[in-house]
């Protein structure tokens, strides 16, 4: 979507070269302006993402990837009306829902990636290849019958238990108040009263208070919390209806009316089809979904699956197991330190290519200073130290038209330092935080930098090609990531790593990295060098301080020798000073 050209209006980027553009246009949405457009005419910066997208009319900030998309617009479209706060709310509690990127956040990652996939590889599959519901679907079902945890469940679960109470006194007359405040058990299969979740669900949806509001018995105010019944899903991420149920419902909706054909049982899939027919009860979802052409089905409604049923229709691959995977540990680092050792690895540092060079910041404009940040004085000398380091290195590797990525740029100190020193090269921030971002914009409005762009995406949503890649501290399995991306442009990369103890397995990347770790440290003897690599701080004793660093340097030894495997040669330096940071480790990698 672009907001530019020459105004707000919408664009449509045609997958195929033999589009109608007034048969596309004349079956869409009537009160919208919508263009066909081919991708060489996007802005530059939006062909380096992937779509959907908005770019700003200037054409030099970009947000992409579908959930800061739909984020954006709820953000706009509330600041244009204030009034319409129940648009807001989509966000959740505290504003975060599908705000974590996918690349970290599993369940940003299966809303907005894994089901979309799966669902267009089912309704595209073969018949005979799309017998099984695929797996993402499955997980999602599974998802539904976790326990519900929201901003003050304690006492919602309390006005749960008496509800239950209530009802069971309802169901078997005979049953004393005593026997019910003694604690007794009755199952009661015919509940008389809706359930508490829909009752507070619904109230909110209709903007009213929760209603029947009933003081807590003496027994439900002492009952532990532990004792406490679970909340039921009523929507995707629990009670409330958000931005997460309009990102599933057209994917779900086509999976449904997709197997419906097939002829499909869903009997096993009885959380999902209640999802669906409670979404559709949400005010204004038929409407929305007639004006797209959605015709929402009606579907029976399903008796869940016996418990042992759901888990072996549930299971699913293993990169989908990975929060299970066990990430305590006991016992420090010396064994595995060890280990390597009697292997001949040791952690090894190569010398500083120009230990002595720093920036003329006195000569600068106050708006290239990190200080413009936002930080104490302190910090900002750090900062400073820090960009010495990463700007003599890029400099080095950097020729006139090369276009240099920051990656996870933050507030920009890297990306507008190198765009003011270096004009003649293209500079590209990403980063995730919007607010992040438009600091960095401002600060390069104030410049007048022509040479600077902003995207803010998750980093697999970046696909535009590049000559050098550049991060500094990019937080845990952010810094693969990174590197990554360099190998596939074959872009040189200059990245100071940090957050070690976050490393741990994804979806993507397995640890260690390299064949040689591999062959000698199990995943779990990894991440002890991972988490004692954060044992850097400036508060610890010196010697511990000295293990943490020797920790980072095999961590990113590991990294190196993994890059080293895709033909380049890598160097891990340390930053001087080292009192710069205490994850003062820095990459300098050059594809072969």
């Amino acid at each position: 979507m672009k907001d530019s050209i020459p105004e707000e209006h919408l664009y449509l980027v045609p997958t195929g070269e033999d589009v109608d553009n007034q048969f596309v246009t004349k079956n869409l949405l009537g009160d919208l302006e919508v263009h066909l457009i081919s991708k060489c005419q996007l802005p530059t910066v939006v062909q380096s993402c992937c779509l959907p997208a908005v770019v700003a009319k200037d054409g030099k900030f970009c947000r992409a990837g579908l959930s800061v998309v739909l984020r954006h617009i709820i953000q706009k479209t509330y600041e244009a009306d204030p009034s319409k706060k129940y648009v807001l709310e989509l966000l959740g509690f505290k504003k975060t829902c599908l705000k974590a990127c996918a690349e970290v956040s599993q369940w940003t990652r299966l809303c907005e990636i894994s089901i979309p996939l799966a669902v267009e590889g089912f309704l595209t599959a073969s018949p005979e290849h799309c017998q099984a519901v695929p797996a993402d679907i499955l997980h999602l079902e599974r998802k539904l019958g976790e326990p519900v945890r929201v901003h003050n469940d304690d006492k919602i679960r309390r006005q749960k238990l008496q509800q239950q109470r209530a009802g069971a006194e309802a169901a078997v007359p005979g049953l004393s108040k005593e026997a019910t405040e003694e604690g007794k058990t009755v199952e009661v299969h015919d509940h008389p009263l809706p359930s508490l979740e829909l009752s507070v669900a619904f109230s909110k949806l209709h903007v009213q208070e929760a209603s029947n509001a009933v003081r807590e018995a003496p027994v439900i105010r002492r009952t532990k919390a532990s004792d406490l019944p679970p909340l039921d899903h009523i929507f995707a991420e629990g009670l409330y209806f958000t931005l997460a149920d309009i990102v599933l419902l057209p994917c779900i909706h086509q999976f449904l009316v997709h197997s419906k054909k097939q002829g499909k049982n869903l009997a096993n899939l009885p959380l999902i089809s209640s999802w669906y027919r409670r979404v559709q009860e949400v005010p204004g979802v038929k409407k929305a979904a007639d004006k797209c052409g959605m015709q929402l089905l009606q579907l029976p409604e399903l008796m869940p699956a016996p418990e042992e049923q759901l888990q072996d229709f549930s299971s699913v691959p293993d990169e989908l197991e990975e929060e299970h995977e066990d990430s305590h540990f006991i016992g420090g680092p010396r064994p595995t330190m060890t280990k390597l050792m009697e292997s001949g690895i040791e952690a090894k540092f190569s010398p500083h290519p120009c230990p002595n060079w720093t920036i003329d910041w006195t000569n600068l404009p106050s708006a290239v200073s990190p200080g413009e940040g936002k930080m104490s004085s302190d910090r900002a000398l750090r900062k400073q130290q820090q960009l010495n380091n990463l700007v003599a290195a890029v400099k080095k590797l950097a020729k006139p038209g090369d276009v240099i990525v920051d990656f996870c740029s933050g507030g920009g100190h890297v990306g507008i330092v190198l765009a003011y020193m270096l004009p003649s090269c293209q500079v590209v921030l990403i980063e995730n935080k919007e607010l992040s971002l438009i600091r960095a914009k401002d600060r390069s409005d104030e410049l007048g930098l022509n040479n600077i762009s902003f995207i803010q995406a998750n980093l697999d949503y970046f696909n535009g090609t590049f000559n050098i890649g550049v991060a500094l501290h990019a937080c845990g399995v952010a810094t693969d990531m990174v590197i990554e991306h360099c190998i596939k442009a074959r872009a040189a990369f200059v990245i100071s790593p940090c957050c070690y103890g976050f490393i741990q397995n994804t979806v993507k990347f397995k640890y260690p990295r390299s064949n040689r770790f591999k062959e000698i440290l199990s995943y779990k003897e990894h991440m002890i060098l991972c988490r004692f690599a954060d044992q850097t701080a400036v508060q610890l004793p010196p010697e511990r301080r000295l293990i943490g660093k020797q920790c980072m340097g095999l961590v990113d030894l590991d990294r190196a020798w993994a890059a080293e495997g895709s033909h380049y040669s890598v160097q891990v330096i340390s930053m001087e000073p080292e009192s710069c940071s205490p994850k003062n480790n820095m990459f300098v990698g050059i594809p072969a």
